[in-house]
């Protein structure tokens, strides 16, 4: 499945020094305002060490890690939903993301051009008022064609865009007083589905924190890093330094390990970053081995055997007959593949079976 978060913000927050580290990519970083006139795509490697175990125990020539798409959304200003700065060509962009990354500046920089005090809070409400802005405008042209769509419907359908209706006027109430929370709790809560919502999306916030602060954890005491947990809680705020992660994303795995020691980080902050937005989105990882590759498979948690299936081809789930599933934590436990099968830890599944994280498959099917 296609996964992609996308990084947004306003100018010279550090999302495109970040977005370089994140893929060891070479975006245009420079400070002013719409340095990045185009988002620009790249595909990451979702940490897990797991597959290098299971290489070592199916001896595979090649492992390929699930994957996960960051977008470097140019930086967006006050007045973007009007149009301002090509803001409606920016926020077009968002709607393509599944994850919405939102980089906010939590120290001061003499270097960083800002029109105003450093406030996260106060930049995290711009971008959410013309996300909020461009849904509005987006609302309020779906109620003027669905107006005309009822007209003509009868039966099942007269229900179904009577009900969509009702949510868009609901939506529409909450947008118009500011409270994106409520348009993302009618949103999950409806018996029908409606247009995208920027504000709707899910997110996360990404703290960009100065580089001195990382030693000792110094950054919780910085009264920004605090205003922005107050908010959003301890689970959906990232202390990252953008500078420091592209420094590390630069190193061989052994100096980035020194460095990391140094520093006191226990893990790198790309890979936090990856892993919250794997986890936000709700996905785990199944995988299917052999003598010719290991692949990590992302899917949503809580689908079946069947439509597990599909993510690895069409056929599979078109002509699915049964899956031999075992897990990997059964397979480490038990030492090898053959062990595993003596144990009874393998299992014949059907299509209502529902894949669980760790799952190593073998598809049978029929086409």
């Amino acid at each position: 499945m296609g996964i992609k978060a996308g990084l947004v913000g306003l100018p010279n927050v550090g999302k495109s020094t970040l977005f370089n580290a994140l893929t060891k990519s070479t975006v245009p970083a420079k400070n002013y305002p719409f340095c990045t006139i185009d988002p620009h795509l790249a595909i990451t490697k979702v940490p897990d060490k797991r597959l290098i175990l299971l290489q070592k125990i199916y001896n595979s020539q090649e492992i390929i890690p699930a994957t996960v798409s960051f977008v470097d959304i140019a930086g967006l200003v006050k007045g973007a939903a009007s149009g301002k700065g090509l803001g409606n060509q920016f926020l077009s962009n968002i709607y393509q993301v599944d994850l919405i990354l939102h980089v906010i500046r939590c120290f001061e920089d003499p270097n960083i051009i800002r029109d105003q005090e450093l406030d996260p809070l106060d930049d995290y409400e711009t971008i959410l008022a013309e996300l909020m802005l461009k849904d509005l405008d987006s609302v309020i042209k779906k109620l003027e064609k669905g107006e005309k769509n009822r007209k003509n419907a009868q039966g099942a359908e007269r229900k179904i865009l009577d009900q969509e209706f009702d949510l868009l006027h609901a939506v529409k109430n909450a947008l118009n007083d500011g409270n994106a929370q409520q348009v993302r709790t009618l949103i999950l809560q409806a018996p029908v589905q409606t247009i995208p919502l920027l504000c709707a999306k899910n997110f996360l916030i990404i703290a960009n924190i100065a580089e001195d602060s990382i030693a000792n954890e110094s950054y919780k005491q910085s009264p920004h890093y605090q205003a922005l947990i107050a908010k959003f809680g301890s689970e959906v705020v990232i202390p990252v330094s953008a500078k420091v992660a592209a420094e590390l994303s630069q190193l061989s795995d052994e100096d980035a390990a020194e460095m990391m020691s140094f520093l006191g980080m226990a893990e790198k902050s790309l890979d936090l970053i990856i892993r919250k937005t794997y986890e936000n989105l709700g996905l785990i990882t199944f995988f299917t081995c052999g003598p010719k590759e290991i692949h990590a498979w992302p899917i949503k948690k809580g689908i079946s055997i069947k439509q597990s299936a599909g993510e690895i081809h069409s056929d599979l789930e078109r002509g699915f007959i049964c899956a031999e599933v075992s897990n990997y934590t059964d397979l480490i436990a038990a030492g090898s593949e053959q062990q595993l099968k003596t144990q009874g830890k393998v299992r014949i599944e059907g299509a209502t079976y529902t894949t669980q994280d760790g799952d190593i498959v073998h598809i049978r099917f029929n086409v």
